[in-house]
């Protein structure tokens, strides 16, 4: 195996593979929203637990995941 080639040895660069990123980021924010969901189901056991700060932070994630969103579609036009 030779770790340099010349220009006349290589092969042409592959095409960019085309991805849809708002599937991506769509699956994301779903799951935020589903945490969302299951901290909201057991608040009070984690509060006691000293876990209650997971429903803000569900809560900025499925925000953040919702501007991305965003984002994405920007970019696509």
């Amino acid at each position: 195996m030779r770790f340099w080639l010349k220009d006349s040895e290589r092969r042409p660069d592959p095409l960019p593979a085309r991805a849809d990123a708002r599937k991506a980021v769509l699956a994301g924010t779903a799951i935020w929203v589903l945490a969302i969901i299951v901290s909201l189901a057991f608040l009070p056991q984690l509060d006691a637990a000293g876990f209650g700060w997971w429903l803000s932070c569900s809560v900025f994630g499925a925000a953040l995941g919702l501007i991305g969103l965003a984002v994405v579609q920007w970019r696509r036009r």
